[in-house]
């Protein structure tokens, strides 16, 4: 067999080589030549085998398998190349996934073999098995054929590079599906799917299909594998228009579903189900039941025939190109892989087998067969099924699928013969709305219906399950009942007569609609607020401020816009720039000095002329007016102050020519200098302006805005959206994406306190903002961007859209729109706040509160200073009192003392006398004893006490 080979690639070395020829590959050449001549006919080649392994369930398929190789080689089937035999090594299937790994590696690999054929019964476990068979074979370039296994997880060749299929997957029942649903013309359909992978790539499959068809998915549904209770999603397709339900669920799964469906009434009259073939096996499917079931399911024989059929054509290519080396023999060498394996891989999904025993066999790109037939099977009451059409692939278009159906032998859930339509408008609707003044009030005090007709000309509006309680703080209203009004209520109102509907007003929980996450499976994002519950079903219109954006537009209907509106900013007007002392604006500072400076030097040179002046004091010829004193300083003061304040001088003039020329100049600077300060005062006072306001999105304070200066909006909005998309505005999206608030009051509050300078939001809102400020300090600023509207948003292709649509076209004609703008947004009845930039500009008291305050200064430094001349007063009278009354005390002292000073004087005198006259007495008796005291003597006693007394 070597030799053989040798002789073969023996020229194809040397046209490889020939630019180079040499005696050696010359002789060897020759040597080839002669053994392949000099070998007998058909000896060279029927040494050369080639080894096909099957792993199979049983003993009849192994002896099966073995019997049509044996068929091939013998009547050389297929095409089969002279000099090739085939030849079969089978092993036994088990479920466990080491256990058949080894058994390839051992059984199969080290014969070796270049293709392997597997078929597993369906019973759980030998998917594994076939996985990992798949993976061994794959990972050394091993091409192996399934018939038998379907899931979706085959087809991955990241994981199974080397795996094909004579069945399809499950997932290509949905190209039936799309077949039948065009053949009955319905239009919307809900898709039930597990939550496996299998249903994942089922619905991903059908999704891709419907791309092109005018079919929709209005509600998807994906059930948990193993899933008890699935009646509220049931529940929730009967506010459904479709009556066209697509479910694929594994058996068990599928009973729970038909036993929840029947309980909601989902098989009664007009509903149709289209199930898939595991669901079709569940034992309670109800009449009416329109299944699939794959031809030539579970015929093994024919699918082994079929795939040695495929095997033996790609080996007759592959061998006409140039010859398969050998495959590996062994898994102990990982660094071995089989060179030829994809290539022969390729042939084989080239190959198509145009009259295979289970019908066209033909393979896709990934290794799945691309032509199956398939049989529609209806269930017939009591359980029996009846095949009511088949669906193949065109022989001459293999991507075109035949469906051929009698409908003459259907029956349709509820026993009905006649085709439903497979949708149903209903005239009582849920809808949807959001609380977000001015368009949707909510008072939560009233829940009585005709207490809020009448008293806000409103709607009851129950509380949805997913609002949530802090929300709207309803723990004291138990019944969960309030009056919605405004602007979105009244429009509800007359839409519902017009385009006659009646509905349940349900109020929803977010104002904003944004994507709060991503399905890990779909990777489609996940809506929340009115937006979600409408994507799921729940609900059949909103009508709210809705931004109609293409980031909504791909996942729910608009209808035309309601209210028309764009992006404008909202800011807190800013006072005018007055301060207390706005009086003293006209002047700078050192100019006020210079001119106290002036006047009191003037003051001082008009008292110096006047007080050196030989004239300043005269007396008029023969007149009797007594002569004028010359101006004192006093006097000086007040003259100059009065010229400069333009008040009345009516003393205390200058009387020299000198002081009175002085005065006339000062009075001409005084003129100057208040006509100056006049002019001045006007342009500061009169015209003064605030800040102007922003001129629109392309202001410099936007673009550049200083550390001050702050704006935002609501993050996840509609407008949050806009400036995300907008390339050149991203430097603004980046500064205030971190400012961004959470509500819009939040953001409106934030305004008014002064927190945020600019609020960038929908107009309408804003405008509503600005008009009802009671204060009025709110104003928009800025030209409209970004312009949008408000629309009423209806789940995808609603048969509502076109009507409501039509109904609001007619509201803006007659003057309806306009009319709740002025009520709601505008507030034209009730609007207090006056446009002041073209009004003319006027004094005010703040304006001139300095001067005021002036006055009171002068008032109160006249009472403090009166004040002080009254204590100063008090204080003079007390010390001339006390110092009258210290004189008076001194003067008696003084008379006390020169009194007692003559008394003393008086007392000495006294004594001295009496001294004396004993003196005289003692005298005059030494002399003469015994003799009476002469007249003489006594007239000198007297005389000298009286002196004494005096």
């Amino acid at each position: 067999m070597r030799l053989f080979r040798l002789a073969q690639l023996g020229p194809l070395t040397l046209a490889a080589d020939q630019s180079v020829p040499s005696s050696s590959s010359l002789r060897l050449l020759i040597l080839c030549l002669l053994f392949f001549l000099s070998s007998p006919p058909g000896s060279g080649t029927s040494a050369l085998t080639i080894n096909i392994g099957a792993l199979l369930d049983s003993e009849q398929h192994r002896l099966f398998f073995l019997k049509s190789i044996q068929e091939v080689n013998a009547h050389r089937l297929s095409n089969l190349p002279d000099g090739l035999t085939l030849n079969g090594t089978v092993i036994t299937i088990q479920t466990s996934p080491i256990w058949t790994a080894m058994e390839v590696c051992q059984g199969l690999l080290a014969t070796p073999v270049h293709a392997i054929l597997i078929h597993h019964p369906a019973l759980p476990g030998f998917q594994l098995a076939s996985a990992a068979a798949s993976y061994t074979a794959g990972f050394y370039r091993i091409p192996i054929i399934s018939i038998s296994s379907r899931e979706s997880s085959f087809s991955d060749k990241s994981i199974h590079k080397s795996f094909l299929r004579t069945v399809p997957p499950f997932t290509h029942q949905a190209d039936i599906w799309v077949a039948i649903l065009l053949h009955f013309g319905w239009k919307k359909i809900v898709v039930i799917v597990s939550g496996t992978q299998d249903g994942r790539m089922l619905l991903g499959r059908l999704q891709t299909r419907l791309e092109t068809e005018d079919i929709t998915i209005e509600k998807n549904i994906e059930l948990a594998p193993g899933a008890v209770n699935i009646t509220v999603d049931l529940e929730a397709m009967r506010e459904l228009h479709s009556r066209v339900y697509l479910l694929y669920a594994e058996e068990r799964d599928a009973e729970k579903v038909y036993h929840h469906a029947r309980l909601a009434g989902l098989f009664d009259s007009g509903h149709v189900w289209l199930v898939t073939e595991q669901a079709l096996g569940a034992a309670n499917a109800p009449t009416g039941t329109l299944g699939l079931k794959l031809l030539h399911n579970g015929q093994v024989e024919e699918h082994i025939r079929d795939t040695i059929q495929v095997v033996t054509q790609a080996l007759a290519v592959s061998f006409s190109e140039h010859i398969l080396s050998d495959p590996p023999n062994t898994c102990n060498d990982t660094a071995f892989t089989w060179k030829d394996g994809p290539s022969f891989l390729q042939n084989m999904l080239k190959q198509t087998v145009a009259n295979g025993r289970t019908g066209m066999v033909a393979f896709d790109e990934i290794g799945d067969r691309r032509t199956a037939e398939y049989q529609v099977i209806n269930v017939l009451p009591g359980g029996h099924y009846l095949v009511v059409g088949a669906c193949q692939t065109d022989t001459d278009s293999q991507n075109t699928l035949k469906l051929t159906l009698d409908r003459r032998k259907m029956v349709w859930p509820g026993g009905m013969r006649e085709v439903p339509k497979g949708f149903m408008v209903s005239t009582h609707l849920k809808v949807l709305t959001v609380m977000e003044p001015p368009f949707t009030f909510v008072d939560k005090t009233v829940s009585n219906a005709s207490e809020c007709e009448d008293v806000f000309q409103g709607l009851l509006c129950y509380e949805d399950a997913q609002v949530h309680h802090d929300l709207l703080n309803i723990a004291d209203n138990p019944a969960r009942e309030f009056c919605c009004y405004g602007y979105s209520i009244d429009l509800l109102k007359n839409l519902s007569v017009t385009v006659n509907f009646t509905f349940d007003l349900h109020l929803s929980t977010h104002t904003q609609h944004v994507t709060t996450e991503k399905n890990n499976a779909t990777e489609e994002a996940v809506w929340s607020g009115v937006l979600g519950q409408l994507i799921q079903g729940d609900g059949a219109l909103a009508v709210a401020a809705l931004t109609i954006m293409p980031e909504h537009a791909k996942y729910v209907d608009f209808s035309k816009p309601f209210k028309y509106l764009g992006i404008t900013i909202l800011e807190k007007k800013q006072p005018k720039s007055s301060t207390l002392n706005s009086f003293f604006q006209p002047f700078t500072n050192d100019l006020w000095v210079l001119v106290m400076v002036c006047l009191h030097v003037v003051a001082l040179a008009m008292y110096l002329l006047d007080r050196f002046s030989p004239f300043s004091r005269y007396v008029l010829p023969e007149s009797n007016e007594p002569e004028d004193d010359a101006l004192n300083l006093s006097s000086a003061m007040w003259f100059a102050w009065g010229v400069l304040l333009n008040s009345g001088i009516g003393e205390g003039t200058p009387r020299s020519f000198g002081g009175r020329v002085l005065g006339m100049v000062w009075a001409g600077f005084a003129m100057i200098m208040v006509a100056s300060y006049t002019a001045n005062l006007a342009a500061f006072l009169v015209l003064d302006r605030p800040q102007s306001r922003l001129s629109g999105v392309n202001d410099a304070r936007l673009r550049n805005p200083s550390e001050n200066f702050t704006f935002a909006t609501v993050r996840g909005s509609a407008v949050d959206l806009y400036f995300r998309r907008q390339v050149e505005l991203a430097t603004m999206y980046r500064i205030m994406e971190k400012r961004n608030y959470e509500t819009s009051d939040n953001a409106v509050a934030a305004v008014k306190s002064g927190e945020l300078q600019a609020f960038i939001w929908d107009s309408a809102r804003l405008e509503y903002e600005a008009a009802k400020d009671k204060e009025c300090e709110l104003v928009t600023a800025g030209e409209l961007f970004g312009r949008s509207g408000y629309g009423v948003a209806l789940r995808k292709n609603s048969p509502w859209t076109s009507k409501i649509t039509l109904a609001i076209l007619g509201f803006h004609e007659n003057g309806f729109m306009e009319s709740l703008d002025n009520k709601y947004i505008y507030m034209r009845n009730d609007t207090q706040c006056v446009a002041d930039e073209n009004a003319p500009a006027t004094l005010g008291l703040k304006n001139m509160a300095g001067v005021f305050i002036l006055v009171g200064m002068g008032i109160a430094g006249g009472i403090i200073l009166i004040i002080i001349e009254i204590t100063y007063k008090r204080q003079q009278v007390k010390k001339q009192r006390i110092a009258r009354i210290t004189r008076t005390a001194y003067d008696r002292w003084r008379r006390t003392v020169e009194r007692r000073k003559k008394e003393r004087v008086r007392t000495f005198n006294a004594v001295l006398t009496r001294a004396a006259t004993l003196d005289m007495s003692n005298r005059t008796g030494s002399q003469n004893p015994s003799r009476e005291p002469s007249p003489n003597k006594r007239k000198l006693e007297r005389g000298i006490t009286m002196s004494a007394g005096i």
